[in-house]
């Protein structure tokens, strides 16, 4: 497929996925503590469920993950990752065949593993900084790779995030990245903000109001703000009920030039940009 959005197409699978009218990612944690769904999906039959249910509610990426970057998440082995994963992989391969498959990970030796076994995208919270080995992976395997930006390593990242402009800074970060993706042959690039990753409340919040800069790029912008702290505090709840906040940061970023919205919940996602596009074009049939 391509994703498609103003400036350039990524190719994936073949075909054709139109960004024009945005898509949805959905997350898929087999972790035991993430901060929203962690444990949630305890056996192989739980989640080939929540897959054909994100499939069925309009997710047009599914992405699996097996090590939780929550603040002060637990470090696990590169084995136990692979354990957690690569049969999940397997098995959303055989009984999903269409579906895209994103792998959230910043090892390339999982990586390795996970295209082995289809992995379509590799989603790296640490844009090829962790591991300087994944990028030349992908380069290799010439599939797209969605980076994101991080303040520090998971452990630490919330400890005191700080910038002297955090949307110049940000924007600095992924122009040199993109430089040297580009330079190893990566064409098919993701942008990822990172919020909530090494940012404060009023950091996430102003990235948020100027998302539409990070435009002048040129490659799809993908947020991930699904249930988030910088949701939830603000509204003083918890994860559990922070699915309207979510949805009313979702649609500012749709209008701010987000291109794929990462999210738990599938269907509000899907509703939210199928609204924000008749708002966009009131005419359209």
């Amino acid at each position: 497929m391509i994703l498609q959005h103003k400036n350039n197409t990524i190719k994936i699978k073949g075909g054709v996925l139109d960004l024009e009218k945005k898509c949805v990612m959905g997350i898929l944690n087999l972790t035991p503590d993430s901060f929203y769904d962690g444990g949630r999906l305890s056996n192989m039959s739980s989640i080939l469920t929540k897959v054909e249910q994100m499939l069925n509610d309009g997710a047009a990426i599914i992405d699996v993950g097996g090590y939780s970057s929550r603040p002060k998440a637990i470090e696990i082995s590169i084995e136990e990752e692979l354990n957690r994963v690569i049969p999940v992989i397997k098995e959303i391969k055989r009984i999903f065949p269409e579906a895209i498959l994103s792998v959230d990970t910043f090892r390339a030796s999982v990586a390795e593993k996970a295209i082995g076994e289809g992995a379509d995208m590799i989603n790296d919270i640490g844009a090829g900084m962790i591991d300087p080995a994944l990028p030349h992976l992908i380069s290799k395997s010439n599939i797209p790779y969605i980076i994101m930006h991080m303040q520090g390593i998971p452990d630490n990242m919330q400890e005191n995030p700080s910038y002297q402009n955090v949307v110049k800074d940000v924007l600095q970060f992924f122009s040199n990245r993109i430089n040297y993706l580009h330079q190893i042959g990566i064409k098919d690039i993701i942008i990822d903000p990172g919020f909530g990753f090494g940012k404060r409340q009023n950091h996430n919040y102003e990235l948020l109001n100027k998302l539409s800069l990070f435009e002048t790029l040129n490659h799809p912008i993908m947020v991930g703000l699904s249930r988030k702290s910088m949701i939830y505090n603000v509204l003083q709840t918890q994860p559990d009920n922070a699915l309207n906040g979510t949805t009313a940061l979702n649609t500012l970023a749709i209008l701010n030039g987000a291109s794929i919205l990462r999210v738990h919940d599938v269907k509000e996602a899907v509703e939210a940009i199928k609204l924000v596009d008749l708002y966009l074009n009131p005419n359209k049939q």
